[in-house]
């Protein structure tokens, strides 16, 4: 019996139980809620194509995609064609997701130790590591050959070394050797400006170079404040993030150098680009809100709270807006007069 069985036959005994204590209303209720939830069963197809979807980690691919179309609306100084666009976030949804693929199938024994992993495809063995493999090589080349074709083969050749650098240098490399392991393998996440810079214009230029490095800078303060809620989880399946390493002090520390170096760099872009007045205001704001929130979790470090008392999962989600928000500038900045 799978360990998600199990979980459910307990859950539902505890269910009725409370159902039976709780008098013939609330059994009544039970036998309906349980009725509903049959009625929402997945089918198998449904629930073969929800695993899948899983192994490439849509959510971590939302903030990839933040950081790629506005670039493209900054490149073409105003609206791109559509396309061109279209097949740059497909492939570049593609290409980060046959990454995470990878990412999955070498991480299994990690995911299955730590409880906000275990729900995923391989540790639920809902999707055998062979054919995540294969969906994952299979993913890859069609994002290739999507951006290749749709965009320029430069955006495809960076799209290729963004994968390879995540699942070799990061994945197979840094991530169980060293609390350096986001730093450095963060740089793959840095890619998706120069992709989305490219698909426009067919050269690198210096705007999307200085996004790239607001994105590494970026990267440690957002994965360091979910280490640190999670710092067990890390720690029991054995992943060396800083949090496991250091003491919380020192962590904050650290989070709140990076963020100020991320608000500083998100200006340079202000003359290198000549941005309007929208993007610096935006900047100023949300970099202060982030840089805030970094001051306020070390003060919690310092006072000798940790883990869930830290609350680093404020820094954690402002840093999602706080991405979100500057890049959503760099769209809309060069549409105004």
């Amino acid at each position: 019996m799978t360990h998600d069985t199990s979980r459910s036959m307990r859950a539902a005994e505890t269910l009725s139980a409370d159902a039976v204590a709780s008098g013939p209303a609330a059994m009544a209720r039970h036998r309906s809620e349980g009725s509903r939830g049959r009625r929402r069963e997945k089918g198998p197809v449904r629930a073969r194509f929800d695993a899948y979807l899983a192994l490439t980690k849509p959510r971590v691919i939302e903030l990839l995609l933040v950081s790629t179309l506005p670039v493209m609306f900054l490149a073409s100084r105003g609206m791109p064609d559509w396309r061109v666009a279209l097949a740059t976030l497909i492939g570049g949804y593609l290409a980060a997701g046959s990454a995470n693929t990878f990412n999955c199938v070498i991480d299994a024994d990690i995911d299955e130790k730590m409880r906000r992993t275990r729900r995923r495809p391989l540790p639920r063995h809902t999707v055998a590591p062979r054919n995540a493999l294969i969906f994952g090589i299979v993913i890859g080349v069609a994002s290739a050959l999507i951006l290749g074709l749709g965009a320029n083969w430069l955006s495809a050749g960076l799209a290729v070394a963004a994968n390879l650098f995540y699942v070799f240098i990061y994945s197979l490399l840094l991530k169980r050797r060293t609390w350096q392991n986001t730093i450095w393998g963060g740089i793959a996440g840095c890619f998706p400006p120069l992709i989305g810079w490219t698909a426009v214009t067919g050269s690198v230029g210096w705007p999307p170079i200085v996004l790239f490095l607001l994105v590494f800078f970026w990267t440690p303060p957002h994965t360091w404040s979910l280490g640190m809620r999670y710092r067990e989880d890390y720690e029991a399946g054995g992943v060396p993030m800083l949090p496991v390493v250091r003491e919380a002090p020192a962590v904050a520390v650290q989070i709140l150098a990076y963020t100020v170096v991320t608000v500083l760099t998100s200006l340079v872009l202000w003359p290198v680009a000549q941005m309007n007045w929208l993007y610096p205001v935006v900047c100023v704001v949300a970099g202060a809100v982030f840089i805030w929130e970094a001051v306020q979790l070390l003060r919690r470090a310092r006072a000798g709270l940790r883990d869930a008392q830290l609350k680093p999962m404020r820094l954690f989600h402002w840093s999602n807006t706080y991405l979100s928000l500057v890049f959503l500038a760099v769209a809309i900045d060069p549409l105004l007069p």
